[in-house]
């Protein structure tokens, strides 16, 4: 998976644009709420601006459906990259159009200037070939560094890269690209990989593609009950997926999976009624929200003795305090692994605001920016985004 990256190229006087994901959620006021997709960026942005390139950024916000939707500009988004880079930057009031082509020619070198959101063009999301050779138009050099978006099959990710000799991967793409690569490829061992969230249709894929390579794979959250529904056990009225059943069943006395042995289980969400119960004895009318004490303390034992772990997503309705506690000691555990020299990758975006709401992004050695991208990347798929750069020499 080494991709040309961005260093290699003759940036210096040119115009490059860079595909970046400032798809950040704005508040009531108009003001950003989250700066982390920003601050990713910024490494790329400000080697271009050193190297004296004129940086054309390309993005999209939320879903304006092909239209013009002032609710999802992102002017808010501009205004907060300023202060990020200590710098102006331009803001583009389109991202194609004899308009646009007019601001970048009265650009000078060092120059930053933010498009309009790419969405607003039916063309980004139909992969329209006009659109994606009409951004290309603007400039001399492609860069991606919008992993996040490196799933999708989009004008700016996938058709604008093929009118370019050596699209080239930025510095976060880079290294999304370095730690997932290597965790998959050459991991030091023991290899753990911890599966939850609510949903196991999202992480069957992963499951079944990094089974065969793991030492370990510890399974919570919502995922775990569709397993324990398979291998016998009642789960009162916590969430499974019938249609998974079968493939679930596959995995009976598989001795690299680990599940839990006690859950944290309520009738509501609110957690009013919270207790601790063995698997065997979930009550029907409860839901399984958290992993247990016991299953806190295997999980924790298995993680100090690994050396790469791989996570993607939280032990329960981390959300709500009665059943935060797994996800919690996971993070904890994961940031006591770190220190200790062991490689430590954590994806999703729910297990990333976990890592954030804990306050411990700088103990994990790698957050991906990816959601579903570092999920398809886990499964084992081709991304579309990654696959049409150009390879490194």
């Amino acid at each position: 998976m080494k991709k040309l990256p961005v260093r290699q190229l003759p940036v210096s006087s040119r115009r490059v644009f860079v595909r970046v994901d400032f798809n950040t959620p704005i508040d009531q006021h108009g003001e950003i709420a989250d700066d982390t997709r920003i601050r990713a960026a910024l490494p790329t942005i400000r080697w271009l601006v050193e190297q004296r390139a004129i940086v054309v950024l390309g993005s999209h916000l939320g879903k304006p459906k092909g239209k013009r939707d002032l609710r999802f500009s992102l002017q808010p988004v501009a205004k907060r990259l300023e202060e990020l880079l200590e710098q102006k930057v331009v803001f583009a009031p389109d991202c194609i159009g004899s308009e646009v082509v007019q601001l970048l020619r009265n650009l000078t070198r060092g120059s930053v200037v933010l498009l309009e959101n790419l969405r607003f063009h039916p063309g980004e999301e139909k992969k329209e070939l006009p659109f994606a050779q009409a951004l290309a138009s603007l400039v001399d050099f492609y860069v991606n560094d919008a992993f996040g978006m490196a799933h999708r099959a989009h004008a700016s990710t996938f058709g604008m890269p093929r009118f370019f000799a050596q699209p080239a991967a930025g510095f976060l793409m880079e290294r999304e690209l370095d730690y997932l690569s290597k965790v998959l490829g050459s991991p030091t061992r023991p290899f753990v990989v911890i599966i939850g969230g609510a949903k196991i249709s999202d992480k069957a894929g992963v499951i079944k593609h990094l089974l065969p390579k793991v030492d370990r794979l510890l399974i919570g959250g919502g995922v775990a009950f569709t397993f324990l529904r398979a291998y016998g056990y009642g789960i009162g009225k916590s969430i499974w997926d019938p249609n998974l059943m079968d493939e679930v069943e596959k995995t009976k006395n598989n001795p690299q999976i680990v599940l839990p042995c006690d859950v944290k289980v309520a009738t509501t969400t609110d957690g009013g009624d919270a207790k601790t119960v063995e698997i065997s004895a979930i009550p029907e009318d409860a839901i399984g929200l958290d992993i247990g004490e016991r299953t806190v303390a295997k999980f924790e034992e298995i993680i100090s003795g690994a050396q790469t772990i791989v996570w993607a997503g939280p032990m329960g309705l981390f959300e709500k305090e009665p059943f935060s506690n797994g996800t919690k000691a996971i993070v904890e555990a994961l940031g006591r692994a770190t220190a200790r020299g062991a490689i430590t990758v954590v994806g999703g975006g729910d297990t990333v605001a976990a890592v954030h709401m804990a306050g411990t992004t700088e103990k994990i050695s790698h957050i991906s920016t990816g959601g579903g991208a570092t999920l398809e990347f886990l499964e084992g798929k081709t991304l579309p985004g990654v696959a049409v750069l150009a390879d490194s020499e």
